[in-house]
């Protein structure tokens, strides 16, 4: 792999985080993670869904393609893992994302939510 295709992300994750406020209204971030080269990508700013499924997020397919390409959110929507949080949470998330890559944390943050997610179902 030459250093073009390095430079390249394609996301291996999707995570659509919402985040809970006091008020009624959602606030809404996308993250992509490639796991491969320790990428991160993120892009947020939405209070309706409806919105958010309406943006084209740039991608993309393969690490050799030469075109810039777009998906609606709607699509990448089936895939993604979809995150409830508090602002507690969402800060948590942020730093974590922020922080210098490791795949551990992001593991340990994933299983401590959904266990978090689970018990509030039960």
């Amino acid at each position: 792999m030459n250093r073009r295709q390095r430079n390249k992300i394609v996301p291996n994750i999707w995570i659509i985080a919402a985040k809970r406020s006091d008020t009624a209204h959602n606030y809404f971030a996308l993250y992509a993670i490639d796991w491969r080269r320790g990428a991160r990508l993120s892009w947020e700013g939405w209070t309706r869904y409806q919105e958010f499924l309406q943006f084209h997020v740039p991608v993309k397919r393969k690490v050799a393609g030469r075109a810039n390409s777009s998906q609606p959110a709607a699509k990448i929507a089936k895939k993604a893992l979809y995150l409830q949080l508090n602002e507690v949470q969402y800060k948590e998330l942020e730093q974590l994302f922020y922080q210098p890559f490791s795949r551990k944390r992001w593991k340990v943050f994933m299983k401590e939510h959904t266990r978090k997610k689970e018990a509030s179902l039960k």
